[in-house]
């Protein structure tokens, strides 16, 4: 299982899934006693040292993020069964793709909201799980022609 290369690359796409979580996606000063914060699980304001939270609909970020992390390494699970990864690669594209669009959607719409602001790590963590999950795809599919040829060999 951990001799296959889509194996390394799912578990990147797990590893800045995860770390994703916990890296902000938008950051905003304004002035020294005030910071709005947006993480993928919740956003924060800090005002005179209160921090206030909100989870819903921040969270919706998260939730699409710990289901591809989950789907991936259900992924690396089914290596015997190269079709059905196919499928589950597929769909965990899907879920990523949800995820960047929550998180851009909800980071414009504070951009808007305060004129400004600065991306944070949280929000290109998910674009390089993309690209990890591809290539994993591209691997996987590597694979199933290699034994799809041998089998025509015999």
């Amino acid at each position: 299982m951990w001799q296959r290369v889509q194996t390394i690359f799912l578990s990147l796409v797990i590893l800045c899934l995860v770390a994703s979580i916990f890296y902000p996606i938008w950051t905003f000063a304004a002035g020294a006693e005030t910071v709005h914060k947006l993480f993928p699980l919740h956003y924060s304001t800090i005002d005179d040292g209160e921090m206030n939270t909100q989870y819903f609909p921040y969270s919706i970020t998260a939730i699409l993020s710990i289901a591809a992390a989950t789907l991936a390494f259900i992924q690396i699970g089914k290596y015997k069964n190269r079709m059905l990864q196919m499928k589950l690669g597929a769909l965990n594209s899907l879920l990523l793709v949800g995820a960047i669009g929550s998180s851009v959607y909800l980071a414009s719409q504070l951009v808007n909201q305060f004129q400004g602001g600065t991306y944070g790590f949280g929000l290109y963590l998910p674009g390089a799980a993309v690209i990890f999950n591809l290539i994993a795809n591209r691997f996987i599919r590597k694979d199933e022609k290699l034994v799809r040829d041998s089998d025509r060999i015999r």
